[in-house]
């Protein structure tokens, strides 16, 4: 293990090195959306396993409200009202994080713009809402990874997971805006990952399938659609955010650190032939 690896290695609970490499017990993990849906899931999964995740969301109501969950379990977190849209927003954030814990080891750039998009063919999509899907979905994930790249780098330690989506391989119809963006995180995850790799920082996307939550959506999927895409599946059934949990806290391990520039599909197999 080299020494900037050292520095931010788990503390030792007698637990074997090896295994050690694949937890991530005391790890510093900003969740960017992490008031609800997935995100919220993630935190509470990771504060499960000993990380201190820091929930970054717009609705700092929501934030807090998941803290206190995670705090009722018995976990440690952060909430913090971001717009991660907004680059003084993000770097206040990133450094009331180190001012609070001295490191950031992982940022997934989760927070972005679906559930509130109304389905419409590309020439009906209104300029304002292409431009917001724009800044938050690509935007906010660049504002990220720069505003957490210095003390990775100085760290020599580093993991910036980011979040794709199936309907770029499926070309979802009339969600144009919502489909580019989230093509565009691939492209980024592809050159971050070249730029910060000499540091020991690894980048990866991962491109989820159509996951149920809590989180209200303006265009609910039918039952019967929602069927038929899980018979499209080699694994025939919904999905839901603990399908994600593990992949993503393997990314953040030391396990995980000669992987990156990948985006890795987590769809029960539904694109696995694309």
């Amino acid at each position: 293990m080299s020494e900037a690896l050292a520095t931010h290695a788990p503390k030792d609970s007698g637990v074997p090195a090896f295994a050690r490499d694949f937890g991530v017990q005391d790890r510093v993990v900003i969740i960017t959306g992490a008031g609800q849906g997935i995100g919220r899931e993630l935190a509470r999964q990771f504060a499960a396993a000993g990380a201190i995740p820091v929930i970054a969301d717009l609705n700092q109501k929501n934030a807090e409200s998941v803290s206190s969950e995670i705090a009722a379990a018995g976990g440690s977190s952060l909430a913090l009202e971001v717009d991660v849209a907004d680059k003084g927003s993000v770097d206040e954030m990133v450094a009331a994080v180190l001012k609070e814990f001295g490191r950031v080891d992982a940022l997934v750039n989760n927070a972005s713009i679906f559930a509130t998009l109304e389905k419409r063919p590309f020439d009906q999509i209104p300029l304002a809402e292409w431009e917001r899907v724009m800044k938050v979905n690509i935007t906010g994930t660049f504002l990220g990874a720069c505003a957490v790249a210095p003390s990775m780098r100085k760290a020599g330690w580093g993991r910036i997971i980011n979040i794709s989506s199936d309907s770029v391989p499926r070309g979802t119809v009339n969600y144009l805006h919502y489909v580019t963006s989230k093509s565009a995180v691939i492209g980024m995850t592809n050159s971050l990952a070249r730029e910060l790799g000499p540091f020991g920082i690894t980048v990866n996307c991962i491109r989820p399938g159509s996951v149920a939550t809590e989180v209200e959506r303006t265009v609910n999927p039918t039952a019967e659609v929602r069927k038929r895409n899980a018979d499209l599946q080699c694994i025939p059934r919904g999905m839901m955010p603990t399908d994600l949990v593990g992949l993503m806290m393997f990314l953040t391990t030391p396990a995980a650190s000669f992987i990156t520039g990948q985006t890795i599909a987590c769809d029960g197999g539904y694109t696995h032939s694309n």
